[in-house]
């Protein structure tokens, strides 16, 4: 199945932009009367049929549609963007892939970067929901201070988490966490978290872990968290 993307869908006809026409009809090669599959990103997946194969501007018209409900955990990663842009937009890419529900961006003493395009990483969201076959659009945050973050108190029912390089540390993050659960996973820059920050971190209830032997670039441990929680939340099934 191939999925499209609309968002703010009302009534049962849709007609799309300039953008999504041309994929469809002139790249795809979809012609009047074909079905094809679109979702808003909240949930819903509308089952349509083209109904003006305008690669200006095609109408489709839905036939059908279904729900498809949040899932019962939810995972938010907050991490220092790297200075490369390239290597964040590949980390969004496989985050949602894998299943990260939420995504914030934050400055930290040793962050590399002070400004984010979210519109650019936004499009490439949308573009792996759909290469994925995902009906849900993880939410990206504006840019917040990490000294915020971990004194937000919206996160006080969350599993707090705070993946830092330390000999010590050396339980992994699979062990530590409970399925089920809100989970926040703080993932620092190159140059790691600065004592300071991990000091408050463990003040405000985080709990240190380890996401494996290796030591890992910043876009990486993000991948690597997500989708260790996502397994242990598979595995509870089994």
């Amino acid at each position: 199945m191939q999925l499209f993307f609309t968002s703010n869908i009302t009534g049962d006809i849709l007609e799309l932009d300039q953008e999504e026409s041309k994929h469809l009809i002139k790249v795809l090669r979809k012609s009047q009367g074909d079905p094809v599959h679109f979702t808003d990103g909240h949930g819903n997946l509308f089952h349509c049929r083209i109904v003006e194969a305008n690669p200006k501007k095609a109408v489709v018209r839905i036939e059908s549609s279904e729900y498809h409900p949040e899932d019962d955990y939810h995972i938010h990663l907050a991490i220092s963007p790297t200075k490369n842009a390239d290597r964040m937009e590949w980390m969004i890419e496989k985050l949602t892939e894998i299943g990260v529900h939420e995504i914030t961006f934050m400055e930290s003493d040793f962050s590399e970067r002070s400004h984010l395009k979210l519109e650019r990483l936004e499009k490439k969201i949308v573009a792996a929901c759909k290469q994925s076959i995902k009906t849900r659009l993880p939410l990206v945050n504006p840019q917040r201070p990490l000294k915020d973050l971990i004194k937000d108190e919206k996160f006080n029912d969350y599993q707090r988490f705070i993946a830092y390089v330390d000999k010590e540390n050396d339980t992994h993050l699979f062990a530590r966490a409970h399925a089920n659960q809100s989970y926040l996973i703080l993932i620092g820059p190159e140059g790691d978290f600065s004592p300071q920050e991990i000091k408050l971190a463990f003040d405000n209830h985080f709990i240190p872990c380890s996401l494996g032997k290796s030591r890992l670039r910043s876009e990486t441990a993000a991948v690597a968290a997500v989708h260790t929680l996502q397994i242990k939340n598979h595995l509870k099934n089994l």
